[in-house]
């Protein structure tokens, strides 16, 4: 931030909206990307909207079928809510990732949705589980599919003067399963080089239906929806698992950069759903 920039502390969603319908404000929630950038004199902004004392963005509420998560929830919110370890726990597996202790302390949810990075650990959970938003602005409240918000690399469909409110997140169910995995340089505290989230109702090896949402391996995080469509439906054989694999590393656009090559990332992404499809196999006490 350099000293000629404005800087709003609000304590209201009304007073941040309202600063929001008439600047071009940068808005900063727990600053752990943020301020990264500023250090490097990477980031020009003259105005800046700090969120951090608008409690109205904080909880995490159960509202029957889907929990609703308030965007400044931090990833240590979310691992210590009960709530979320038992209906959401891929959620929990992601959060745990995401940096160290301090970052987990500041980091948000709704800063690493908006942030729009392709590796964001949490995003392909939320893809997985056909999370929604609630956005708002100065104009009201409206809901998308958080599987829509995306429209390219670092671009959302959010508007100048709106925020992200919070994320509705469906509740897993009795008879549903999740799972998450990142494949990085170290478990955490790095970028990953994929990183992919589960969910996923089965009976009997019967795969009923499946949702893969998978991140680090497109300009955006991705749902892989032609290798669901090939799972739907089918019983969990070898072959079965051999054809999701090759479907989903076709499925992917990834890039070769300074932590993995294309090949590379299209064959990790392969074996990770194809370790899922064998957890499911080995859990009903069979094998293949």
């Amino acid at each position: 931030m350099s000293g000629n920039s404005t800087a709003h502390s609000p304590r209201s969603l009304d007073e941040a909206y309202e600063i929001l319908s008439h600047t071009a404000a940068k808005v900063i929630a727990g600053g752990t990307d943020l301020m990264v950038l500023m250090n490097a004199r990477q980031l020009d902004a003259e105005e800046f909207l700090d969120i951090w004392r608008i409690d109205e963005l904080r909880g995490i509420a159960d509202e029957g079928d889907a929990l609703r998560i308030g965007a400044l929830a931090t990833y240590t919110d979310l691992i210590r809510s009960p709530i979320i370890q038992k209906y959401a726990p891929a959620l929990v597996a992601a959060s745990r990732m995401v940096g160290a202790v301090q970052i987990q302390n500041r980091g948000t949810l709704g800063g690493n949705i908006v942030n729009a990075s392709p590796a964001g650990d949490s995003l392909p959970v939320l893809a997985a589980y056909d999370a929604e938003l609630e956005i708002g602005s100065r104009r009201g409240l409206r809901r998308l599919d958080f599987n829509q918000f995306y429209t390219g690399y670092r671009r959302t469909a959010l508007e100048a003067d709106e925020l992200v409110v919070s994320v509705r997140v469906p509740k897993l169910k009795a008879d549903e399963r999740d799972f998450f995995c990142k494949v990085g340089t170290r478990r955490a505290q790095a970028i990953s080089k994929t990183v992919m989230a589960v969910k996923a109702k089965t009976e009997n090896e019967i795969l009923e239906w499946i949702r893969v949402g998978v991140g680090s391996v497109a300009p955006t995080v991705v749902r892989a929806y032609k290798t669901e469509s090939l799972l739907a439906g089918r019983a969990i054989t070898a072959d079965l698992v051999e054809q999701a694999r090759q479907s989903i590393s076709l499925e992917v656009s990834p890039i070769t950069d300074l932590r993995s090559t294309e090949h590379y990332r299209r064959r990790v992404t392969g074996n990770v759903l194809a370790r899922f499809l064998r957890e499911v196999i080995d859990s009903d006490g069979a094998g293949i």
